[in-house]
């Protein structure tokens, strides 16, 4: 974007811009790759002219972008030259006068189809519209896993934008995260890319539950001496067994990273305190040959078992059968000194940067250069495994990426890279329809993936098309013919009812005439029973045959007309009054939504509610938010805003769904009662029903609007739903009643 004011020198400027390239090619010449970097120095050339004078929201040049981009694709994913000069050049064609045309006449047909690739992903994805293609980049998926690089260069967009979403207005933020942590994060951990699975989760939660992400970082910080000595007392015995083997390794506590420990206390419900897997033990051993390293890790999973007691259930050989994205370790857990479970991963060297790297780390094995394309051909075989059979138990998007989505629809691009999801069979008619009704009544042809088409050609699913149009060119009746979507229909008929306009008023006034000159009556009754007499499907399509002269009227009309019966007139009257009904009804509703205040997105929404029960929003049923909590606004149909926490399962799917419709919030409460649900479990003894019944109501003053307890043997379980005023006020009551003698655990639900 645009911008006048920067704090460096023109001179300055370059010098940046070319440190932060040389440092991209430094990079790839240290890896296995072939290495190609005169057409990679040329890729920069273009785009640094292509991207000249323009800026980023963040004030730094523009070229930056791609630069990092390149980076990201090149060191941290590994992908080779081909890879770099897409990455190099994704904007270009969306942001500057470039076409893919050009791009191929300068780079080659491979090149031209990723830039065409990421154009189609930028436009539909990561626009203004981001999250209302959601669903669309879903399907896409299995289109673009004909070339993973697509994804793969698409990957490092994001996790650069992610790394500078700071610079975003604060409603982009909120959407763009709620997008990634729905969609790029698992596909990450998909693709093997766990440290950028990891870092794009901890940058969404940074901008989704800020104040959440200090506190835990606080924590971390905080506990790490105590977690340090604790580690310390448990691995001294086995690095001194280890040696004793004559192993090279390393041994080292990995923690959890913010977000998957906030995760588990959000879905166990319990405080940092007592996430007691805060970190996994991992031994990572040198060798040089892979055939020994499987021998190598069951020696030391002997030796620390040795050690310590192993947990039966909890061993996980990664080893004997490899993920599907290439992920090998054998993992184990024992109990530890302190009497807690500590989970061992052993891995070799190869093993852990495959782990952490995906892709990037099969280059560094490789042995000899290699081909990017074969390499990649090889890898790609696996993706489609991921893609079209994911683990049952993983529940991330991918779980609805079936073949069979494409059996009966097709998903398509405009020229700016927009999607469209269209049904099978649907033609370059209905995409000029869908996309407005002027461009389907002038359309005369079409090109798709630059051919010239008839409007009649049915299209395919990545195709690319282009609507042509002439203001000459009238739509026709046969056209319905050509189209496949409800749409399409529908807009045909409301144009070729414009343009029959004139003969419909002359054919009425034809009909209104003949009436009064046979002393007919001119009602509803009679314009019914010449729609069945003529096989007209609409009142407007017999005006238009009779003023278009394609019937007449006559003697036997007349006839018709007089041998009406009252049963019949009865009958149609009360059809016809019925349908009245409707239509006003249906006027009223929509004048009354008419009137709703249309809501700015682009501003926080304040929640308002107060003692009256007056209120500017509704709670959503499903998670039962109250005051206090972080919530997201979403603008429901009716045009009301429903309320949900943000790790709602709902709210996940709305934000990566509905973006232009998520608000982001601020309470502004200042009276009512709100219901929430608490579990609570204690060793049960006599009484302790009577102690919390009485805090609960008598010294809290609290109203109960549900109680269910049951106890087992010398266990008890309660569920009580009450009435309360915030956040802050469950959090004390939950607080006092963890003190009253015997309750273990109390915790909101």
């Amino acid at each position: 974007m645009p911008t006048k004011s920067n704090n460096f020198t023109t001179t300055e400027e370059d010098r940046m811009v070319e440190r932060a390239f040389r440092e991209v090619l430094d990079g790839y010449l240290a890896s296995n790759h072939r290495k190609k970097v005169e057409i990679i120095e040329r890729a920069f050339a273009f785009a640094k002219e292509a991207h000249k004078g323009i800026r980023r929201r963040s004030g730094e040049p523009y070229i930056l972008h791609p630069i990092a981009v390149a980076k990201i694709a090149s060191q941290e994913i590994g992908l080779g030259s081909t890879s770099i000069c897409a990455a190099m050049l994704h904007d270009v064609v969306e942001d500057t006068e470039y076409t893919v045309e050009d791009i191929e006449q300068n780079f080659g047909k491979k090149i031209a189809q990723l830039v065409s690739g990421l154009t189609k992903i930028s436009g539909g994805i990561f626009g203004d519209k981001a999250s209302a293609q959601a669903e669309n980049f879903r399907k896409l998926l299995l289109t673009m896993s004909e070339d993973i690089r697509v994804i793969l260069i698409k990957m490092a967009d994001r996790l650069h934008n992610m790394r500078t979403l700071g610079s975003m207005a604060p409603n982009k933020q909120y959407k763009i995260a709620g997008e990634t942590l729905y969609i790029y994060a698992p596909l990450a951990h998909r693709l093997g890319l766990f440290a950028i699975k990891t870092e794009l989760e901890n940058l969404a939660f940074k901008y989704e539950h800020p104040d959440a992400f200090r506190r835990i970082n606080e924590k971390i910080a905080a506990s790490e001496k105590q977690r340090d000595d604790i580690f310390e007392h448990f691995a001294e015995p086995i690095r001194a067994k280890l040696t004793e083997m004559g192993l090279k390794f390393s041994a080292k506590a990995r923690v959890k990273s913010a977000y998957s420990i906030w995760n588990k206390m959000e879905k166990k419900k319990i405080p940092f305190e007592e996430v007691y897997d805060l970190y996994a033990a991992r031994i990572i051993f040198e060798c040089d040959d892979p055939a020994k390293e499987k021998g190598i890790c069951w020696q030391i999973y002997s030796a620390i078992t040795d050690i310590y007691r192993l947990h039966p259930d909890r061993t996980r050989d990664w080893i004997s059968n490899p993920k599907v994205n290439g992920y090998q370790a054998l993992h184990i857990t024992v109990m530890g000194p302190d009497g807690n479970w500590v989970e061992v991963q052993i891995r070799s060297r190869r093993m852990d940067e495959i782990a952490e790297k995906g892709f990037a780390a099969h280059w560094k094995y490789k042995v000899g250069e290699g081909d990017e394309e074969s390499e990649l051909n090889v890898w790609l075989s696996t993706i489609k495994d991921i893609l079209n059979d994911p683990e049952p138990n993983a529940l991330d998007f991918l779980d609805t990426l079936k073949l069979n989505l494409f059996a009966s629809e097709i998903v398509v691009f405009t020229p700016k890279g927009e999607l469209m999801t269209l049904p099978a069979e649907a033609t370059v008619l209905d995409l000029a329809f869908n996309l407005h009704s002027e461009l389907g009544c002038h359309c005369i042809a079409g090109k798709v993936n630059h051919k010239l088409v008839p409007l009649s050609e049915k299209l395919h699913s990545g195709d690319q098309v282009e609507v042509i149009t002439s203001q000459s060119q009238v739509p026709k009746p046969e056209w319905i013919d050509f189209l496949a979507t409800a749409n399409g229909k529908t807009r045909l008929r409301q144009a070729l009812r414009r343009i029959q306009l004139p003969k419909i008023n002359e054919g009425r006034e034809i009909f209104e005439r003949f009436l009064r000159e046979n002393n007919l009556r001119d009602d509803n009754i009679a314009i019914t029973k010449m729609m069945g007499l003529y096989k007209a499907a609409s009142h407007d399509e017999f005006y238009y045959m009779l003023g278009n002269q394609e019937i007449m009227l006559n003697e036997y009309v007349v006839k018709t007309l007089r041998k009406e019966s009252g049963k019949t007139k009865r009958l149609l009257l009360k059809l016809i009054g019925r349908g009245q009904k409707k239509e006003d009804d249906g006027a009223e509703k929509g004048a009354a939504a008419s009137e709703k205040p249309k809501i700015n997105t682009k501003k926080t929404y304040v929640l308002r509610y107060n003692d009256a029960g007056e209120t500017n929003f509704r709670f959503a049923g499903c998670c039962y938010p109250i005051p206090g909590d972080d919530v997201l606004g979403f603008i429901a149909d009716d045009g009301e805003v429903e309320v949900h926490t943000l790790d709602c399962p709902r709210a996940s799917v709305l934000k990566a769904s509905y973006g232009p419709r998520i608000l982001s919030t601020s309470w502004e409460v200042t009276g009512g009662k709100f219901l929430t649900h608490i579990r609570i479990e204690g060793i049960d003894r006599h009484g302790i029903l009577q102690d919390l019944t009485s805090l609960i109501s008598t010294h809290l003053s609290l109203d109960i609007r549900a109680l269910d307890i049951k106890a087992e043997k010398e266990v008890f379980h309660a569920e009580i739903s009450l009435m309360v005023t915030d956040v802050d006020s469950v959090e004390d009551l939950c607080s006092k009643i963890r003190k009253i003698p015997g309750i273990e655990k109390a915790m909101r639900v």
